[in-house]
C-alpha cells in the first residue's frame, strides 16, 4: 500500500519522502492558521453567527486541500480567501444590503461557473494563454507581498499617514517575538534544517506563552454550531437579484488571484513542465470549483488556493500528501480550537518573511535588458503588493504586454485569447473602479 502511494504521488521524481511531505503539511496548516479566526471574524458582520463559520471555515479547508492533494497531487492548500471575504461583507452586504444567505447563493453560482469554464477547457486555455514572461514575475511579485504580510504582521512595518509605510515599534513584545523567530528559522535554515519554519513557529508560541504575551483560553467545539449556517443559502435569491455583477467579481478575482498563487508554488515547487505550464491543471481548477460550491453550501464566502502553501514548498513539500496533511489538520482543528489559538502572528509572520526572500530568486529568470519583457514583469511585481492584489499585478502585466507588442507591430504573437483578458481586465479596471 506504502508502495503505491509512493507511486501515485510520484514520490521518486519528485525527490518526496514521509517525513518531508509531512513537516510540510504541518508547517503550511500552522502558517495560514490565522484564517481559522479572521474568516469568521469578518463574516460575523454580516450577522452570520461566529462558532457556525468558524466551522465552515475548518470544514471548507479541509474539503478543499485534501482534495487538492488526493485529485490534484499538487501541495497546495485551499481556504475561504481573504479578500473575497472582505468584499462579500463590505460590499455585498452591507455595501449593497444583500442578506448572507442570498450572498452565499451567489457564491455558490460562482462556483458552477468556475466548474463550467474548467470543463470546456476555458479556464485551462486562460492559464496556459499567460505570457511566459510573466510566470516569474508572478512569482516574485508574491515573494514580496508575502514578505510585506509577514513584516506587517510582525509590527516591523506599520501604517503611516504621510509616508503609507514606515518602520513600527521595535521593542513591542510581539515584534521582538517576531524578530527573535525570524532570526531562529533564518540560522536553522541556513544550517540546512528542513522543518525550520516549523520549529521556529512553535518556538515562538512556547515563548509567547512563557512570556505571557499570548493568553490561553479554554474554547470548545464550533462544530455543534455549524447548522446555523450549513445549506442556509438563498440559491432563488440569488437568482432573483440577477447578481451578475457580484458573481462576476467572486469569479474574476478567484480565477486570477488563483492563478497566481498556482503559478507561484508550482514555480517554487519545480513542477513546471519543460514548456512553463502546470501540469494537471484541470484537476487543481476543479477542485478550486468544488471547494467553493462545499464552502458556500457550509456557509462561507469563496475557496481558494492560499499562497501559504509556499512556506510548506519552502519546508520540502512537493507532492499531494502536503496538503492531504493540512486538510487533515484542519479537521483535528474543528476539536482543537484552544491549541490552534494560541499561535499569535509573531510566530507565522517570520515565516512568511522568509518564505519570500526564497521566491525572489526567481527574478533572475527575467530578461531585464528587454523591455517588452521587463516593464511587464516589473509591474507585476510592484503592483502586487502595493494594492494587497495578485489580481491587480496580473492585470497590469496583461496589459502592458499586449500594448507594448502592438505598438511596436508584433500583434500576430499575441494570441486571441490574450487580447480578450486584456480587454477584461481595462473593463474590470473602468467598471469596478479597484480591486
Amino acid at each position: 500500500m506504502k508502495a503505491q502511494l509512493e507511486r501515485y504521488f510520484e514520490f521518486a521524481a519528485l525527490g518526496a519522502n514521509w517525513r518531508t511531505e509531512i513537516l510540510a503539511g504541518a508547517t503550511t496548516f500552522i502558517t495560514m492558521a490565522y484564517i481559522l479566526f479572521v474568516n469568521p471574524s469578518i463574516l460575523a458582520e454580516t450577522g452570520m453567527p461566529f462558532g457556525a463559520v468558524a466551522a465552515a471555515t475548518c470544514l471548507s479547508a479541509a474539503f478543499g486541500s485534501i482534495l487538492m492533494g488526493a485529485f490534484a497531487r499538487y501541495p497546495i492548500a485551499l481556504a475561504p480567501g481573504m479578500g473575497l471575504n472582505a468584499y462579500f461583507t463590505y460590499v455585498v452586504v452591507k455595501g449593497m444590503g444583500i442578506s448572507w444567505q442570498v450572498a452565499l447563493g451567489a457564491v455558490f453560482f460562482s462556483g458552477i461557473a468556475f466548474l463550467i469554464l474548467t470543463m470546456t477547457g476555458l479556464r485551462q486555455k486562460i492559464v496556459e494563454a499567460m505570457p511566459a514572461e510573466l510566470y516569474a514575475a508572478v512569482a516574485v511579485g508574491i515573494g514580496i507581498f508575502i514578505a510585506f504580510i509577514g513584516l506587517k504582521n510582525a509590527g516591523i512595518v506599520v501604517a503611516n499617514p504621510a509616508t503609507m509605510v514606515t518602520l513600527g515599534d521595535l521593542g513591542a513584545p510581539n515584534t521582538i517575538l517576531a524578530i527573535g523567530g525570524l532570526i531562529l528559522m533564518a540560522l536553522l535554515m541556513s544550517w540546512g534544517v528542513r522543518a525550520a519554519m516549523l520549529l521556529g513557529i512553535v518556538g515562538v508560541s512556547a515563548t509567547a506563552m512563557l512570556t505571557g504575551v499570548v493568553q490561553w483560553k479554554w474554547q470548545p467545539s464550533y462544530l455543534p454550531q455549524l447548522g446555523d449556517t450549513a445549506l442556509q443559502l438563498d440559491l432563488s435569491g440569488a437568482l432573483a437579484r440577477g447578481l451578475f455583477e457580484i458573481i462576476f467579481v467572486f469569479l474574476f478575482v478567484d480565477l486570477f488571484d488563483n492563478l497566481g498563487t498556482l503559478v507561484a508554488v508550482s514555480k517554487k515547487a519545480g513542477l513546471l513542465d519543460e514548456n512553463h505550464r502546470i501540469p494537471r491543471v484541470g484537476r487543481i481548477l476543479t477542485t478550486d470549483s468544488l471547494a467553493t460550491m462545499f464552502g458556500a453550501l457550509t456557509g462561507t464566502s469563496t475557496v481558494v488556493s492560499y499562497i501559504e502553501s509556499a512556506s510548506g514548498v519552502a519546508a520540502g513539500g512537493r507532492t499531494g500528501v502536503t496538503a492531504i496533511v493540512t486538510g487533515l489538520l484542519f479537521l483535528l482543528a474543528l476539536f482543537a480550537v484552544p491549541v490552534v489559538g494560541i499561535i499569535p502572528a509573531a510566530a507565522t509572520a517570520p515565516a512568511l518573511i522568509l518564505v519570500g526572500s526564497l521566491m525572489i530568486s526567481h527574478a533572475a529568470e527575467i530578461n531585464w535588458h528587454d523591455a517588452e519583457s521587463a516593464i511587464p514583469a516589473f509591474l507585476t511585481i510592484l503592483i502586487i503588493p502595493l494594492s494587497f492584489s495578485i489580481a491587480n499585478g496580473l492585470a497590469f502585466g496583461f496589459i502592458a504586454w499586449t500594448l507594448l507588442k502592438l505598438f511596436r507591430g508584433k500583434a500576430s504573437q499575441i494570441g486571441w485569447l490574450v487580447y480578450v483578458l486584456t480587454t477584461l481586465f481595462l473593463i474590470r479596471f473602468i467598471y469596478l473602479g479597484k480591486g
